[in-house]
């Protein structure tokens, strides 16, 4: 509901894959990052990095939610002077670990990440969120054949694989299949899941928890636009929409708003 509402009052952003990820944000922040409780400035923290930054109204909502940041300014997204830029910035939030949205540069980063923990003997884990699009970047496989090499053990990658991008399916664009086939060949540890079911989640966080001497893959089947019908596997909605207020109406409904809650996002300045 906050990443629609922070959309609509932006008059434009990502609202397909933002929701597609929704439910594993909800899970990293809510059951597997250390972060919230120990601070953002604890060198033992863990890391997550949002590569497909495009989907920053997401991490947004998640922030408000756990305390990183306060919920009405988070509306402010792509305001002038706002610090809840289109894609995040390191340096106008001190929450997010580096600045993404140009694609397959953030799971870099992750890995460097990876490898000076593992230097430092750290027990923290950095956690990278990719888009499927995203993996047509050579970049990307760069890094996986890195990670794996150096044998990061505290990497997990998470694909939101909602088989959409900007223009059309993944598959016409370039197909990405046999996806879990390509990891296992750079020697990652892969599941695949329901990108949508929290026991699923849950479950493949604490599987990679349990992986030694390579690095994690979880590949999340979800759905682009997940919770609102007229959005849902609709490449359109992918990104640089303007939604109306009737639109944010239907949507906020869909997602369960109360009369209260849509009045409280939508009339909110």
């Amino acid at each position: 509901m906050h990443s629609i509402a922070s959309i609509y009052h932006a008059g434009s952003g990502h609202p397909g894959g933002a929701l597609s990820c929704a439910d594993i944000l909800a899970c990293l922040y809510g059951a597997e990052l250390n972060v919230w409780p120990r601070g953002v400035d604890d060198p033992v923290r863990d890391r997550f990095v949002l590569s497909k930054g495009h989907a920053a109204p997401a991490l947004y909502a998640a922030g408000a939610y756990f305390g990183f940041c306060n919920s009405r300014e988070a509306l402010r997204l792509r305001k002038l002077n706002s610090p809840f830029q289109g894609h995040p910035h390191v340096l106008d939030l001190p929450w997010v670990e580096t600045s993404t949205g140009s694609l397959g540069q953030g799971f870099s980063v992750a890995v460097g990440m990876a490898m000076g923990l593992k230097m430092l003997k750290r027990t923290s884990r950095v956690y990278a969120l990719l888009g499927d699009g995203e993996l047509q970047e050579g970049e990307v496989w760069e890094a996986a054949m890195s990670a794996a090499h150096h044998g990061l053990e505290n990497l997990c990658v998470i694909i939101d694989y909602n088989k959409l991008q900007s223009d059309n399916r993944n598959d016409v664009i370039m197909r990405l299949e046999p996806l879990a086939a390509k990891w296992r060949a750079f020697e990652w540890g892969v599941c695949e899941i329901d990108g949508h079911s929290i026991p699923e989640i849950l479950k493949a966080f604490r599987r990679v928890v349990a992986t030694v001497n390579r690095p994690s893959v979880i590949i999340a089947h979800t759905v682009k636009g997940k919770g609102i019908p007229y959005m849902e596997n609709v490449p359109s909605w992918h990104g640089s929409v303007k939604l109306t207020r009737e639109q944010t109406e239907q949507a906020l409904a869909a997602l369960g708003a109360t009369d209260a809650e849509k009045k409280e996002y939508l009339d909110v300045y």
